[in-house]
Protein backbone atom coordinates (compact mmCIF):
# COMPACT_ATOMS: atom_id res chain seq x y z
CA UNK A 1 0.00 0.00 0.00
CA UNK A 2 0.64 3.56 -1.43
CA UNK A 3 0.58 5.97 2.05
CA UNK A 4 1.10 9.74 1.90
CA UNK A 5 0.74 11.04 5.54
CA UNK A 6 -0.46 14.80 6.20
CA UNK A 7 -1.80 16.73 9.12
CA UNK A 8 -3.05 20.10 9.95
CA UNK A 9 -1.20 20.94 12.84
CA UNK A 10 2.49 21.28 10.93
CA UNK A 11 5.52 19.33 9.64
CA UNK A 12 7.14 19.12 13.41
CA UNK A 13 3.89 18.32 15.23
CA UNK A 14 4.26 14.58 17.43
CA UNK A 15 1.35 13.56 15.93
CA UNK A 16 2.47 13.64 12.54
CA UNK A 17 5.70 11.66 13.57
CA UNK A 18 3.61 9.04 15.44
CA UNK A 19 1.78 8.59 12.55
CA UNK A 20 4.58 7.71 10.28
CA UNK A 21 6.32 5.71 12.53
CA UNK A 22 3.26 3.42 12.88
CA UNK A 23 1.99 3.52 9.01
CA UNK A 24 5.39 2.06 8.06
CA UNK A 25 3.61 -0.96 8.85
CA UNK A 26 0.93 -0.92 6.34
CA UNK A 27 3.06 0.28 3.27
CA UNK A 28 5.66 2.54 1.78
CA UNK A 29 5.10 6.19 3.45
CA UNK A 30 5.92 9.33 2.04
CA UNK A 31 4.71 12.59 3.87
CA UNK A 32 3.65 16.19 2.55
CA UNK A 33 2.24 18.48 5.62
CA UNK A 34 2.21 22.17 6.35
CA UNK A 35 4.94 24.07 7.22
CA UNK A 36 3.15 25.83 9.89
CA UNK A 37 -0.20 24.85 12.07
CA UNK A 38 -3.72 25.00 10.17
CA UNK A 39 -6.55 24.36 12.47
CA UNK A 40 -9.94 24.72 11.70
CA UNK A 41 -9.05 25.84 7.81
CA UNK A 42 -11.64 23.41 6.61
CA UNK A 43 -11.12 22.52 3.07
CA UNK A 44 -9.38 26.04 2.29
CA UNK A 45 -7.02 26.01 -1.05
CA UNK A 46 -4.56 28.85 -2.02
CA UNK A 47 -5.41 29.56 -5.79
CA UNK A 48 -4.92 33.07 -5.54
CA UNK A 49 -0.96 33.33 -4.60
CA UNK A 50 1.93 30.83 -5.27
CA UNK A 51 3.71 28.65 -2.13
CA UNK A 52 6.57 26.99 -1.82
CA UNK A 53 6.36 23.00 -2.00
CA UNK A 54 10.16 21.78 -0.41
CA UNK A 55 11.60 18.85 0.30
CA UNK A 56 12.64 18.74 3.79
CA UNK A 57 14.71 16.39 6.45
CA UNK A 58 12.10 16.06 8.94
CA UNK A 59 13.50 12.94 10.65
CA UNK A 60 11.16 10.68 9.90
CA UNK A 61 12.63 8.42 7.67
CA UNK A 62 10.41 9.17 4.78
CA UNK A 63 10.69 11.02 1.89
CA UNK A 64 9.25 14.07 3.29
CA UNK A 65 7.97 17.55 1.88
CA UNK A 66 7.00 20.52 3.65
CA UNK A 67 4.04 22.52 1.65
CA UNK A 68 3.43 26.45 2.51
CA UNK A 69 -0.26 26.42 2.79
CA UNK A 70 -3.22 24.60 3.96
CA UNK A 71 -4.02 20.99 4.81
CA UNK A 72 -5.64 20.34 1.53
CA UNK A 73 -3.54 21.91 -0.43
CA UNK A 74 -0.92 19.70 1.11
CA UNK A 75 -2.69 16.51 -0.33
CA UNK A 76 -2.89 18.45 -3.77
CA UNK A 77 0.60 18.93 -3.63
CA UNK A 78 1.75 15.45 -3.28
CA UNK A 79 -0.31 14.59 -6.83
CA UNK A 80 -0.20 17.16 -8.76
CA UNK A 81 2.81 19.76 -7.77
CA UNK A 82 5.15 16.64 -6.94
CA UNK A 83 3.81 13.69 -9.47
CA UNK A 84 3.95 11.47 -5.94
CA UNK A 85 2.17 7.92 -6.42
CA UNK A 86 -0.49 7.06 -3.21
CA UNK A 87 -3.15 5.04 -2.92
CA UNK A 88 -4.69 6.13 0.32
CA UNK A 89 -3.94 9.07 2.91
CA UNK A 90 -3.19 8.74 6.73
CA UNK A 91 -4.29 12.52 7.86
CA UNK A 92 -3.62 13.45 11.34
CA UNK A 93 -2.68 12.44 14.32
CA UNK A 94 -4.69 15.68 15.48
CA UNK A 95 -4.36 17.39 18.33
CA UNK A 96 -8.02 17.33 19.82
CA UNK A 97 -11.23 15.11 18.45
CA UNK A 98 -12.78 15.92 15.27
CA UNK A 99 -16.62 15.14 15.85
CA UNK A 100 -20.00 16.27 15.11
CA UNK A 101 -20.07 20.02 13.62
CA UNK A 102 -15.77 20.22 14.25
CA UNK A 103 -15.69 17.81 11.11
CA UNK A 104 -16.93 20.33 8.73
CA UNK A 105 -14.03 23.14 10.01
CA UNK A 106 -11.10 20.33 10.45
CA UNK A 107 -8.18 20.58 8.21
CA UNK A 108 -7.45 17.10 9.42
CA UNK A 109 -10.45 15.66 7.86
CA UNK A 110 -10.49 17.88 4.73
CA UNK A 111 -7.08 16.98 3.70
CA UNK A 112 -8.77 13.55 3.83
CA UNK A 113 -11.47 14.31 1.76
CA UNK A 114 -9.38 16.16 -0.83
CA UNK A 115 -8.02 12.40 -1.06
CA UNK A 116 -11.24 11.40 -1.60
CA UNK A 117 -11.53 14.00 -4.74
CA UNK A 118 -8.98 12.80 -6.44
CA UNK A 119 -10.24 8.62 -6.23
CA UNK A 120 -8.35 7.89 -3.86
CA UNK A 121 -8.97 6.31 0.19
CA UNK A 122 -8.63 8.07 3.19
CA UNK A 123 -8.46 7.86 7.06
CA UNK A 124 -8.40 10.86 9.64
CA UNK A 125 -6.96 10.20 12.93
CA UNK A 126 -7.76 12.21 15.88
CA UNK A 127 -6.79 12.09 19.68
CA UNK A 128 -8.16 14.10 22.88
CA UNK A 129 -5.79 17.55 23.13
CA UNK A 130 -2.37 16.33 23.91
CA UNK A 131 -3.07 12.75 24.24
CA UNK A 132 -1.03 11.21 21.86
CA UNK A 133 0.07 8.30 23.48
CA UNK A 134 -3.74 6.91 23.08
CA UNK A 135 -3.42 7.48 19.49
CA UNK A 136 0.13 5.73 19.51
CA UNK A 137 -1.06 2.77 21.84
CA UNK A 138 -4.68 1.81 19.67
CA UNK A 139 -3.67 2.86 15.76
CA UNK A 140 -2.91 -1.23 15.54
CA UNK A 141 -6.22 -2.02 16.64
CA UNK A 142 -8.53 0.43 14.48
CA UNK A 143 -6.04 0.07 11.31
CA UNK A 144 -7.42 -3.68 12.24
CA UNK A 145 -10.99 -3.04 12.63
CA UNK A 146 -10.94 -1.42 9.56
CA UNK A 147 -8.79 -3.61 7.71
CA UNK A 148 -10.53 -6.95 8.85
CA UNK A 149 -13.91 -5.69 8.39
CA UNK A 150 -13.27 -4.49 4.99
CA UNK A 151 -14.50 -1.27 5.54
CA UNK A 152 -13.01 0.59 2.52
CA UNK A 153 -15.92 -1.97 0.42
CA UNK A 154 -18.64 0.37 2.04
CA UNK A 155 -16.97 3.95 1.51
CA UNK A 156 -13.77 5.56 0.85
CA UNK A 157 -13.20 7.94 4.17
CA UNK A 158 -13.15 7.10 7.49
CA UNK A 159 -12.95 9.47 10.11
CA UNK A 160 -11.44 7.77 13.68
CA UNK A 161 -11.44 9.74 16.86
CA UNK A 162 -9.50 7.79 20.00
CA UNK A 163 -10.24 8.61 23.67
CA UNK A 164 -7.87 7.60 26.36
CA UNK A 165 -8.22 3.88 28.10
CA UNK A 166 -10.93 3.08 25.26
CA UNK A 167 -13.24 0.30 25.88
CA UNK A 168 -14.05 -0.90 22.32
CA UNK A 169 -14.82 0.26 18.81
CA UNK A 170 -18.34 1.64 17.67
CA UNK A 171 -19.16 2.40 13.90
CA UNK A 172 -20.36 6.05 14.31
CA UNK A 173 -22.31 8.95 12.61
CA UNK A 174 -21.59 13.00 12.97
CA UNK A 175 -23.30 14.04 16.00
CA UNK A 176 -23.62 16.91 18.17
CA UNK A 177 -20.80 18.44 19.96
CA UNK A 178 -23.16 21.42 21.58
CA UNK A 179 -20.78 24.03 21.33
CA UNK A 180 -21.04 26.86 23.63
CA UNK A 181 -19.44 29.84 21.21
CA UNK A 182 -18.31 32.93 23.11
CA UNK A 183 -17.09 35.86 21.47
CA UNK A 184 -14.74 37.67 23.73
CA UNK A 185 -12.65 40.83 23.44
CA UNK A 186 -9.56 41.99 24.23
CA UNK A 187 -8.96 45.43 23.37
CA UNK A 188 -9.34 45.73 19.93
CA UNK A 189 -9.30 41.95 18.80
CA UNK A 190 -12.59 39.37 18.95
CA UNK A 191 -11.71 35.72 20.15
CA UNK A 192 -13.96 33.00 19.43
CA UNK A 193 -13.72 30.71 22.57
CA UNK A 194 -16.11 27.98 24.30
CA UNK A 195 -16.35 24.39 25.12
CA UNK A 196 -17.79 21.40 23.97
CA UNK A 197 -20.29 19.66 26.16
CA UNK A 198 -20.05 16.05 24.60
CA UNK A 199 -22.16 14.90 27.69
CA UNK A 200 -25.18 16.91 25.88
CA UNK A 201 -25.45 14.22 23.27
CA UNK A 202 -27.73 11.00 24.05
CA UNK A 203 -27.71 9.27 20.87
CA UNK A 204 -25.91 6.18 20.99
CA UNK A 205 -25.02 6.01 17.47
CA UNK A 206 -23.03 9.36 17.31
CA UNK A 207 -19.58 9.81 17.15
CA UNK A 208 -19.95 12.96 19.72
CA UNK A 209 -21.55 10.25 22.45
CA UNK A 210 -19.18 7.47 21.82
CA UNK A 211 -16.29 9.45 22.48
CA UNK A 212 -17.77 10.57 25.33
CA UNK A 213 -18.93 6.84 26.72
CA UNK A 214 -14.83 5.63 26.22
CA UNK A 215 -15.28 4.05 22.87
CA UNK A 216 -13.15 4.63 19.49
CA UNK A 217 -15.15 6.24 17.03
CA UNK A 218 -14.96 4.84 13.18
CA UNK A 219 -17.63 7.28 10.77
CA UNK A 220 -17.75 6.91 7.16
CA UNK A 221 -17.85 10.45 5.81
CA UNK A 222 -18.58 11.35 2.15
CA UNK A 223 -17.55 14.41 0.00
CA UNK A 224 -21.04 14.76 -1.40
CA UNK A 225 -23.38 17.29 0.31
CA UNK A 226 -26.59 16.30 -1.12
CA UNK A 227 -29.31 16.39 1.41
CA UNK A 228 -31.04 13.03 0.21
CA UNK A 229 -33.88 13.10 2.35
CA UNK A 230 -34.98 16.24 1.12
CA UNK A 231 -34.37 15.65 -2.60
CA UNK A 232 -36.40 12.31 -2.22
CA UNK A 233 -39.39 14.35 -0.82
CA UNK A 234 -38.88 17.11 -3.49
CA UNK A 235 -39.04 14.57 -6.68
CA UNK A 236 -41.91 12.87 -4.82
CA UNK A 237 -44.05 16.21 -5.45
CA UNK A 238 -42.43 16.02 -9.24
CA UNK A 239 -41.00 19.41 -8.42
CA UNK A 240 -38.21 20.45 -10.84
CA UNK A 241 -39.08 17.62 -13.57
CA UNK A 242 -40.25 19.35 -16.10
Amino acid sequence: MKILITNDDSINCEGLRILTERAKKYGTVTVVAPKHEQSAKSHAINVRSGFEITAQEAGLGVPSYVCDSTPADAVRAAKYGLGLDFEIVFSGINNGFNLGEDILYSGTVSAAMEAVLMGKKAIAFSVAPGDYASGDAAFDEAMAFILDNSLFEFGDLFNVNIPKNHQGIRITKQGNTNFDTRFEQEESLFFQRGHHQYHLDENEHDDVWAIEHGYISVSPLSADRTDYQALKKILEKNVGLR
